[in-house]
């Protein structure tokens, strides 16, 4: 390939498409607001898949599929080339509401996909201490999780040992384009010039692509998420109920989130959020009672209409690229999202049909 790559956002998805990038050997260089990583990547929970996957369209469902057959290989080859362990765990997702179960049968049934409905008996030997309330619950042993900043951390040093440049701090002030073709990032530090650019930056793309021509419905919606110190083993399945779930980490750390908030780009946490969610951890697990708050965060997800990301090229610039707009969903379906954008890049047949993605058919009006 030989070629110059410029990715604006050095996040997952940023990151995963530079490995992909870097394979078919361009040079790529990663501009990043602030530092790679730590925006929606760093405080998502790392749970890999949609949490009520019938609820999603199809768009989302082969995704996910693509990047959970794709992931352990992901995650043997960072392990190996980094030392860095992801802490990819099947956990399994143990969902402890009943009402869905028909849809969640005909989900399965259609993706291949492992599910049983459970009584409360069954409940209690997936993972003792729950609270059931009664309603039996959906058992997906499948369920993967990561552990995201670990994950992150070992796609860096993986970039880094691959040659790839980090240009952190720099924010992209601009795009440049001249005669329909993409010729240069404009920031702080000056014009950076490349063949191709990719923009990954999460709630921030629309702002960056917006005077480019391309007006996408991407904005920011507030998540927070509690961390709370408990036993090794305690809690050993993600669970989750009303949208609320805990997701149990190797060393007894368990992750509970998370909130839904349309503030804008604020990332104030909030004591409201916190006791909304350790009430939430507690109404699923009455013994998490002594278990002490260590942290609470917030992130920004990047919103789209239905979660369906934006990937392909601009409509109108050639060599200008978007992958962004994952929503609650980037771990889940990053993996296939990343492989598809940077097919379309090379010109390789792309893994999925890339037409419910394409940003030129779905821009909004000023």
């Amino acid at each position: 390939m030989n070629r110059e790559i410029v990715i604006v956002g050095g996040g997952f998805l940023g990151m995963l498409a530079a490995r992909e990038l870097i394979a078919e050997g361009a040079r790529v260089t990663i501009f990043d607001r602030h530092h790679l990583g730590r925006e929606s990547s760093w405080a998502g929970g790392g749970i890999l898949s949609p949490l009520y996957p019938w609820n999603y369209p199809d768009a989302i469902n082969r995704l996910a599929r693509w990047s959970q057959h794709h992931y352990p290989d992901l995650m043997r080859a960072l392990l190996e080339s980094t030392g860095v362990d992801p802490e990819w765990v099947r956990s399994g997702l143990l969902i402890l509401e009943g009402a869905d179960r028909d849809r969640a049968a005909k989900w399965a049934e259609t993706y291949s996909f492992s599910l049983r409905t459970v009584e409360n008996s069954e409940i209690e030997e997936i993972q003792p201490g729950l609270a059931t309330e009664g309603q039996g619950g959906i058992w997906l042993p499948d369920i993967a999780q990561v552990r995201n900043p670990r994950l992150l951390a070992a796609l860096r040093r993986d970039l880094e040992d691959k040659g790839v440049d980090f240009r952190e701090n720099s924010p992209v002030e601009a795009i440049s384009h001249s005669a329909g073709r993409f010729r240069a990032v404009r920031t702080s530090d000056g014009d950076f010039s490349g063949d191709q650019c990719l923009v990954t930056a999460g709630a921030w793309t629309r702002a960056i692509l917006q005077p480019t021509g391309l007006n996408l419905e991407i904005g920011p919606v507030m998540g927070q998420m509690l961390l709370l110190r408990a036993h090794p083993q305690q809690l050993t399945r993600i669970v989750l109920r009303n949208r609320r779930y805990m997701i149990p980490r190797r060393d007894g750390r368990i992750l509970v989130g998370s909130t839904m908030e349309d503030v804008g780009f604020d990332k104030h946490v909030t004591g409201s959020a916190a006791q909304d969610l350790r009430a939430a951890a507690l109404n699923l697990m009455p013994a998490l009672d002594n278990a002490p708050v260590e942290m609470q965060w917030a992130g920004l997800r990047p919103s789209s209409p239905d979660g369906i990301p934006y990937m392909g090229r601009h409509p109108a610039i050639e060599g200008l690229y978007v992958c962004a707009g994952h929503f609650r969903n980037g771990f889940a379906i990053g993996p296939a999202s990343a492989r598809m954008t940077v097919d379309l890049m090379t010109g390789r047949e792309p893994i999925l049909d890339p037409a419910p993605y394409d940003p030129g058919s779905r821009t909004v009006s000023d």
